[in-house]
């Protein structure tokens, strides 16, 4: 049997699966945590991804490794390999103004009243997306603002995936060959300087964020060998090009065009499969690339199973309590609305907004109205980023719900009421980890002359049906834009 291994460096947590390269069947696992905050050195995930790689049993049987890591994180490298300054993760919000400056520029003015509107469109036709507090490109801008001396020495710019292959394949500070960092298309279209129109960089939009050039990595083909690690038994691990997280589930669930994955984790994303890229200036979804050679467009929300969190907590109840109490209310909650931008938002962009609850009565302020009206507001903001696809013409065929939130009854019962669809929930799983064991697979068949990836069996499923409750979202669409700022 040959062994491949997965990797998913999360915001939370390591996790590795090894998996039989032919069959996928599963073979082992381990598993670390990450520290909490939005700003992290590196060396967490380094340390924690070699505690997981214990726990699994180590890699010394296993031919080709590929790491799937959560996107956008600015790892900011000095001319010897050091890390500059900790990571600013993607739901890191400090540089929200630095994406607004940067969205003016493109259209031609720095001036803070200026509409922003050609600016929007500039930057969708050059990378795809339009830059909000999350992209790689506006962290280098208020690096470059806020620390002027720590981005005087920022020699090269990585991405959490990339950072960890690179230190895999043996380089570290002052051991350090920065030439030799590489990358895939799905996580480099999500930084803000590359563009999947022509399939390369910007670099005039990297220097006009950090203020100069800097080495950024090779972007590998969704099969390539990364680095070749040789063992002093004399075999070779062969390391893939990794993958963004989201593009890595995608691979993982065996996703085509039509199908789309609604991800309920700490942040929710929608995403489908297309053949062309996408361009959109509303910001609403973000053209990125995917794992196989074809497009990843997807919205991506701040606040996801962390208002169910929020919700089982004030109501003093473990999410199965929240779940029940759900299902007790009635569809549309008697008018009880939640909008859920706990921690601001991402989609749509307004980073400093906050929650609200409106059409509170006598009759709807119970544990169950407002059970019932987390899961709707959760699902409801999901069920925008779904139309906002639609409205790209990206093809909406079959939905899968998966992460943390999809394994919530109510979560799971509640969703086709708000989406107008049927959802197919898959066996909770791995699925980013699995997608990198299944591109490190094809990076092993490519030497034979494979052209896809190896076909997995894939998870059992449950499909999840409901009367169509278009109230639940006219409800929520009256009311969305009545928040307030968060104070300064």
């Amino acid at each position: 049997m040959t062994l491949v291994a997965g990797v998913d460096s999360s915001t939370q947590s390591c996790k590795v699966v090894v998996r039989d390269a032919e069959t996928g069947a599963l073979v082992r696992t381990g598993r670390a945590s990450h520290p909490d905050g939005t700003e992290v050195d590196p060396r967490h995930w380094w340390d924690a991804l070699g505690t997981a790689l214990e726990a699994a049993g180590g890699i010394d049987d296993v031919a080709a490794l590929a790491v799937g890591g959560q996107q956008h994180g600015m790892v900011a490298l000095d001319a010897d390999g050091a890390v500059v300054r900790d990571a600013l993760l993607w739901n890191d919000t400090r540089s929200a103004q630095a994406a607004l400056d940067l969205v003016r520029e493109l259209g031609g003015s720095a001036a803070e009243d200026t509409p922003a509107d050609g600016g929007a469109a500039a930057w969708a036709s050059a990378i795809g997306s339009v830059p909000v507090a999350s992209l790689t490109v506006t962290k280098l801008r208020w690096l470059r603002d806020a620390e002027p001396q720590h981005a005087a020495r920022v020699a090269a710019v990585a991405l959490p995936h990339d950072w960890l292959t690179w230190r895999l394949a043996g380089n570290d500070a002052g051991a350090a060959d920065l030439a030799a960092l590489v990358t895939d298309r799905s996580d480099v279209s999500g930084t803000g300087y590359w563009s999947p129109f022509t399939e390369d960089y910007r670099r005039d939009l990297l220097t006009l964020a950090l203020g100069h050039d800097a080495v950024l990595p090779r972007v590998l083909g969704p099969s390539d060998v990364a680095y070749e690690v040789a063992r002093a038994d004399g075999s070779t691990l062969l390391l893939g090009p990794g993958a963004g997280d989201n593009a890595a589930a995608a691979l993982g669930l065996g996703m085509r065009p039509g199908d789309v994955a609604i991800s309920i984790g700490t942040s929710g994303v929608v995403s489908a499969i297309s053949a062309t890229p996408t361009a959109d200036a509303s910001g609403l979804v973000t053209g990125f690339a995917d794992a196989t050679g074809a497009y990843l467009p997807l919205a991506c929300t701040l606040n996801a199973s962390r208002v169910l969190d929020a919700a089982a907590r004030m109501l003093g109840v473990d999410h199965a309590g929240l779940s029940a109490l759900a299902l007790s209310a009635p569809a549309g909650a008697d008018g009880l609305v939640l909008v859920p931008y706990l921690e601001g938002e991402r989609t749509p962009n307004k980073p400093d907004a906050t929650g609200a609850l409106h059409g509170m009565r006598l009759a709807n302020t119970t544990p169950a109205h407002l059970a019932r009206a987390a899961v709707e507001g959760m699902l409801c903001a999901l069920a925008d980023g779904l139309d906002a696809l639609r409205a790209q013409g990206v093809p909406v065929e079959r939905v899968q719900l998966i992460g943390g939130g999809a394994q919530s009854e109510a979560v799971r019962r509640i969703a086709p009421a708000v989406l107008g669809l049927d959802v197919t929930v898959p066996e909770p799983g791995e699925y980013v980890a699995d997608g990198a064991a299944r591109q490190a697979a094809w990076v092993l068949a490519a030497r034979g002359g494979a052209t896809e990836a190896p076909s997995w069996a894939g998870a059992p499923s449950e499909t999840f049906t409901a009367p169509h409750a278009p109230v639940i979202r006219e409800q929520y669409a009256a009311v969305r834009e009545l928040t307030a700022r968060r104070p300064a």
